[in-house]
């Protein structure tokens, strides 16, 4: 018998490649971020610079503690970093949307437990700068509604309070049918946002589904599960705000006009829950481009939904507009009047950090580096960036300007998904970050677009995905444990 041939030894792969080594750069940057935004807010505090903010880029006090929700928040960890990663990648469609919900709902609760069933969940939406603490005074809403703008303004006998104040009515109205359907008081209100919040963890991935990356959302599930900012989700109005939101963009991307008819719907009342859902149209616009229906049916329907929702609460007696510019004044009639813009401008995007965990920095890389591969490449398969003509003298004029912008948006939208949907989050971060109308407390605020720029942790490697999903948990379990948080 002859000998078997002696194959040549292959090299295996080292165990930080260029690619992990670009990853551990962008989580040391963050670092440097989160270290000079807590330095300077301790600085500035001592200082009286008026942060409104003891626990600086957060807001919270610093108190370490711990709850019987701790060991409950471990053990939901091990379980979806063990058998539930392995399982998200093989588990039939339904059963796994319905077992991330579980996960969510139970990771969330467990983070509330931590500071206990009373603190934790019963007496969070219940200080005086909360909604709860307008609800027995709406006795008639249709008259709520047609008064709702002159009280905005502070320093008036009958002014809302802060959160209400700030926010369109319809955030008051969710609460306000809570307690007309018989679930009043704090403990059924927190309980109904950690149950809404949740359900951002089944509408991110049916809306990457529905635009052809189900592989993606597979992989992104068990990091909308882990979310560090799970934090603010239980409990705070901004919990629902996330759910609300994420299932109007997951509308609007399965196919049907009555789906994005209904996801139009969602959106507007969108708007009627936060000013800021004005930027929430950079995702809307995002999802439809990406729509595999193309149809024109569906922009038109999403829009008629949006409009009717508007109409609605206009011939009510509330115009948006008006609200807004009302909301502006009263937010320097409060603490951002004090709270130095030079200071939130970038620590805000701390605060960000430890809202969307250590993994967005690294996602968001990866992310753009699959953007610059797919403009190199010549070809127009899923996820890559078709080429074209290079623009020559047949594009001067209105026409071919139309053509020209035609060209680039078929370009934008070859991207797919899990670039798109990460870079319109970061556009609305940005406009929001910028406005100098999201001083402090965007750890919450901005929840509805942290769940969307996760989408871009389906561009990590896989045998990587297990550290990051545990830096992911380790994150929220220090926030938690730490700090005391305020919604």
């Amino acid at each position: 018998m002859r000998p078997a041939a002696t194959l040549p030894r292959v090299p295996g792969p080292r165990r930080t490649t260029p690619g992990h080594r670009g990853d551990l750069v962008a989580l040391a940057v963050e670092a440097v971020l989160l270290v000079a935004a807590v330095a300077a807010g301790l600085v500035l505090n001592r200082r009286g610079a008026g942060l409104h903010a003891d626990a600086a880029p957060l807001y919270a006090t610093w108190r370490p503690h711990a709850g019987w929700g701790t060991p409950l928040a471990v053990l939901v960890a091990v379980v979806v970093l063990g058998p539930g990663l392995r399982w998200a990648r093989t588990a039939r469609w339904g059963t796994l949307l319905a077992a991330g919900w579980l996960a969510a709902v139970a990771w969330t609760l467990s983070l509330a437990l931590v500071d206990g069933w009373s603190a934790g969940l019963t007496r969070r939406l219940t200080p005086q700068a909360e909604y709860l603490h307008e609800v027995p005074g709406v006795a008639d809403i249709p008259r709520m509604l047609a008064g709702f703008t002159d009280r905005i303004l502070d320093f008036q006998p009958d002014s809302w309070s802060t959160h209400t104040a700030g926010h369109p009515p319809g955030a008051l109205l969710v609460f306000v049918w809570l307690d007309r359907i018989g679930l009043g008081g704090g403990t059924a209100a927190a309980l109904c946002c950690v149950l809404v919040g949740a359900t951002a963890a089944v509408s991110v991935p049916v809306t990457l589904r529905a635009l052809g990356a189900a592989d993606a959302a597979r992989a992104v599930l068990p990091f909308l599960v882990l979310l560090p900012g799970a934090v603010w989700l239980g409990a705070s109005g901004d919990a629902v705000f996330t759910g609300v939101v994420a299932a109007g963009l997951a509308l609007l991307a399965v196919r049907g006009t009555v789906a994005a008819l209904a996801g139009g719907l969602l959106l507007g009342f969108a708007l009627h829950l936060s000013y800021g859902f004005v930027l929430v149209g950079v995702l809307a616009l995002a999802v439809l481009a990406l729509r595999r229906d193309r149809r024109r049916a569906a922009p038109l329907a999403a829009t008629a939904g949006v409009a009717a929702v508007t109409t609605l609460f206009v011939l009510a007696g509330f115009r948006w507009w008006e609200g807004y510019d009302r909301v502006v004044e009263r937010y320097y009639q409060g603490w951002a009047a004090e709270r130095p813009y030079a200071y939130w401008v970038w620590a805000n995007l701390a605060a960000l950090l430890l809202s969307a965990g250590p993994v967005l920095g690294p996602a968001l890389r990866r992310a753009a580096l699959a953007a610059r591969a797919a403009r190199g490449s010549p070809d127009s398969a899923p996820g890559g960036l078709p080429g074209g003509p290079v623009p020559g003298r047949q594009d001067v004029g209105l026409g071919g300007a139309v053509r020209l912008g035609r060209r680039w948006v078929a370009r934008v939208v070859a991207l797919g998904p899990t670039v798109l949907l990460p870079a319109a989050a970061g556009l609305a971060v940005a406009a929001a970050d910028l406005s100098g109308m999201s001083k402090a407390e965007v750890e919450r605020i901005w929840l509805p677009f942290v769940v969307w720029l996760l989408v871009a942790a389906a561009h990590l490697p896989p045998p990587a995905r297990r550290w990051w999903l545990a830096a992911q948990a380790l994150t929220a379990l220090a926030v938690n444990h730490l700090l005391f948080t305020v919604s």
